[in-house]
């Protein structure tokens, strides 16, 4: 009887990895992504320093009532946010303070965009559940404990960051709304922030705006000046000649080691103008994957080189199992710190989440699928039909970021070609065999078993061929 139970549990045990594999070979096949909605509802146009580019599929479906053609919704993002705002609710916001200085303001922030992007996704009608989400984010971003670490002596008040950020989540809410009954009150608060930001960036020699005294991030300064561009693309236009200065400025200032926007700039406080706005540190791939989620929205052309070269310098694939995103460009090594977070062979959890949304957003299919793809695999989902997480949510602003990633679409341009592949199709192989083995191993001893069994004869079979054998030489006897 007890030789029986273990047989039986480890039938069940195999079985039970058996499943685990297969589930795994299915996260890493199933599209995980969503794609880019296609059309535009309207005609109108935004410049830049004089030139038209079309008002997206997005920001067109908040004036004029609906995408058209396919899209979607990104599998499982729903119930990823119900995730999140439940444990907002519980406390998550403060909890992700504690681990990084913008942790509240970053949870709701992307929850908020999520949210956006989501709406963008529907018909007009049927948007006020993703605005009602979008504008309690936007609520607790206005709030003390939203500015808490910011200054309000900077240059806009708060800096850079803060009004960046949260110019383009208002401007979102916005795009949601028909465009002959938006908010009169949210309509002139995004005016007066933008106005704020351009007179800022007018007023400064450096590209980069300071978000700390005397500190400046360059993708801060980037998510800004999308807000500008989203600006002229919901209200009259205003900001082309800024855009085109910061352009040029940039342009003039990049990473010389990577040819890219560099993590860290010197905002140009107290110093010469010539030195603002100078690269302090080398580009890296958690503000880079950040940068390249937004500068498609300022200039579509130079987005597109920039997301070239971040592809070939960050994007690698350690010990050939799949996609990632390293801190570091390849060949150069360094610290991960909060941003990173840990840095196992070089990679970013981080920038590899991120990394999903801007190739997203420039059409980069393959390498969104196969990132998306990547972290059903390894990021440990764990869903029910009212929920999903993953790292059984033990980091909701990890869930955040992925959810606003998995929903990103360009909002003031049309969505780009897609550029040539960087990555085939057989990215997939390796994993898939280590789970046929793994799926396949736990059975081995069983079939050992079986096989023994099948050669060796059994003691009745023994007893039979002897008895056989036996009779055989008795009437042999007889016979002679």
């Amino acid at each position: 009887m007890t030789r029986r139970v273990l047989g039986w549990t480890r039938r069940a045990a195999a079985a039970g990895v058996s499943v685990c594999a297969l589930v795994g070979a299915i996260r890493l096949t199933v599209p995980a992504t969503a794609g880019l909605p296609t059309g535009a509802g309207v005609s109108a146009s935004v410049g830049v320093g004089g030139s038209a580019s079309p008002v997206s599929a997005g920001v067109a479906a908040g004036v004029d009532g609906g995408m058209s053609g396919g899209g979607g919704e990104p599998a499982g993002v729903r119930r990823q946010l119900a995730f999140v705002r439940s444990a907002l609710d519980a406390g998550a916001g403060d909890e992700a303070q504690h681990l990084f200085p913008e942790g509240f303001f970053f949870l709701h922030a992307l929850y908020g965009l999520a949210w956006v992007e989501l709406g963008m996704r529907e018909p007009a009608g049927e948007r006020s559940g993703a605005l009602r989400e979008a504008r309690w984010a936007l609520a607790r971003l206005d709030s003390p404990a939203g500015r808490a670490p910011l200054s309000r002596d900077l240059v806009p008040s708060h800096g850079v960051f803060y009004r960046g950020w949260t110019n383009w989540l208002r401007g979102g809410v916005l795009a949601l709304q028909p465009g002959d009954s938006r908010d009169a009150g949210e309509l002139r608060r995004f005016a007066d922030d933008s106005a704020a930001l351009g007179d800022a960036f007018d007023a400064s020699a450096s590209p980069y705006l300071a978000a700390y005294p005397e500190q400046a991030w360059p993708v801060d300064s980037t998510v800004a000046m999308a807000s500008l561009r989203l600006h002229d693309a919901l209200l009259p236009p205003r900001y082309g000649g800024t855009v085109e200065r910061w352009l040029r400025k940039v342009r003039q200032r990049l990473d010389p080691r990577t040819g890219l926007l560099p993590h860290r700039a010197d905002p140009g406080t107290g110093q010469a103008a010539e030195s603002a706005g100078e690269a302090l540190e080398v580009a890296r791939g958690s503000s880079q994957s950040v940068i390249q989620r937004f500068l498609i929205e300022v200039d579509p052309g130079f987005a597109r080189d920039q997301y070239l070269r971040f592809r070939e310098l960050f994007v690698v694939s350690p010990l050939g199992l799949g996609p990632a995103t390293r801190e570091y460009p390849i060949g150069m090594d360094g610290p991960g710190d909060v941003d990173s977070g840990p840095l196992p062979l070089g990679t970013s959890l981080s920038a590899s989440v991120v990394t999903l949304g801007a190739a997203q957003s420039q059409g980069d299919t393959a390498l969104a699928g196969a990132l998306a793809n990547y972290g059903e695999l390894v990021g440990v989902p764990v869903g029910t039909p009212w929920t999903k997480r993953y790292a059984f949510g033990l980091m909701p602003i990890g869930d955040a970021f992925l959810a606003w990633s998995k929903t990103a679409l360009p909002w003031v341009v049309v969505p780009p070609s897609p550029p040539v592949a960087s990555i085939s199709a057989w990215w997939r192989a390796p994993w898939l065999a280590l789970l046929l083995v793994a799926g396949a191993l736990p059975w081995l001893p069983t079939l050992l078993r079986h096989r023994r069994r099948r050669r060796t004869p059994t003691a009745a079979g023994v007893a039979g061929v002897a008895g056989a054998a036996g009779a055989g030489t008795a009437v042999s006897r007889r016979e002679g």
